[in-house]
């Protein structure tokens, strides 16, 4: 009776162990926009006069406030708050809920946001310019945001697990 329960004890302790260090299934992406992307971010930039600087990946953002703390990793789980707008029209057409936050591993995420993120720590916030190569491209499955869309984010990190 002792070697059994022994043995339970040991499959339990080593099962948790290995629930704790699994590790991540996300890599970082070396997606980046087209040319025709950018070119299209950047004129709109230019023509609203919006002084956003341009991820190497195509994302452009401007950062409204730092945050401090840990820097969010493609493995990370970040807490957000956040409004997503068409570019094309300015339409909000999804938001996290207040007091309800929205949670997700950062590697989940579109790759604007993956690139992004990591830009500001918790308490900051950033707006994004996303492509549509960078953001859910021609196979979106949200009605509400159609095919090819460039897509605008106002992002509050919340936190980083």
């Amino acid at each position: 009776m002792k070697y059994f329960l022994a043995c339970i004890l040991s499959i339990g302790l080593l099962s948790s162990c290995e629930k704790d260090s699994a590790s991540c299934n996300y890599n970082n992406s070396s997606l980046v926009a087209t040319p025709t992307e950018i070119a299209y971010l950047s004129a709109y930039m230019q023509t609203n006069n919006i002084n956003a600087l341009q991820d190497a990946s195509g994302v452009f953002y401007v950062i409204h406030t730092q945050g401090s703390g840990k820097t969010p990793n493609i493995c990370s789980p970040v807490t957000v708050n956040y409004k997503l707008y068409l570019l094309s029209n300015g339409t909000l057409v999804d938001q996290s809920f207040d007091g309800y936050p929205y949670t997700n591993q950062l590697g989940a995420l579109i790759i604007g946001w993956q690139k992004a993120l990591p830009l500001i720590k918790p308490g900051g916030s950033i707006t994004l310019y996303i492509p549509p190569s960078l953001a859910y491209g021609s196979n979106n499955q949200n009605p509400a945001i159609p095919a090819n869309s460039y897509l605008r984010f106002e992002i509050e990190l919340l936190s980083v697990g």
